[in-house]
């Protein structure tokens, strides 16, 4: 399989092109992709967990909530992620553990203002390796 994630750009955006073997890993590795642009991942410490449980009306709008979730998390919670265990993916609803730690300005360098993940030229796609899905975020 390919790397996880990629960052792409858009004209006053970012996209991120995530990768997986399941849809599970595609949500996780898409998780990972949006905080790899907000800080620096590999200093992230799994020293707290949240559950995270949300719905959508399909696939694609789960993905967008999951991000958006994690968005409001980082923005209220003032928490950053580095692993994702999707424990449960069930028709339109995910469950999922969050590993991260507060926001700590000595090692926790932000990098990038992530507002939302969008529907614009949202795609989730299966093909020969897995799955693949394309999100705009608003920056």
């Amino acid at each position: 399989m390919k790397r996880p994630f990629e960052i792409v750009e858009h004209t006053a955006d970012v996209g991120i092109v995530a990768y997986g073997r399941d849809v599970a890993e595609l949500f996780a590795n898409a998780a990972l992709a949006l905080f790899s642009l907000i800080t620096d991942v590999g200093t992230i410490e799994q020293k707290l967990q949240l559950n995270v449980e949300i719905s959508g009306e399909d696939t694609d709008s789960l993905l967008v909530e999951w991000l958006n979730e994690l968005i409001y998390t980082f923005d209220v919670k003032r928490m950053v992620f580095g692993r994702f265990d999707i424990s449960e993916m069930a028709g339109n609803r995910l469950e999922a553990v969050c590993y991260g730690e507060k926001i700590d300005p000595s090692k926790h360098r932000l990098k990038l203002g992530v507002k939302a993940a969008t529907y614009h030229m949202l795609q989730l796609d299966r093909n020969g390796d897995g799955y693949r899905a394309r999100v705009i975020l608003d920056v």
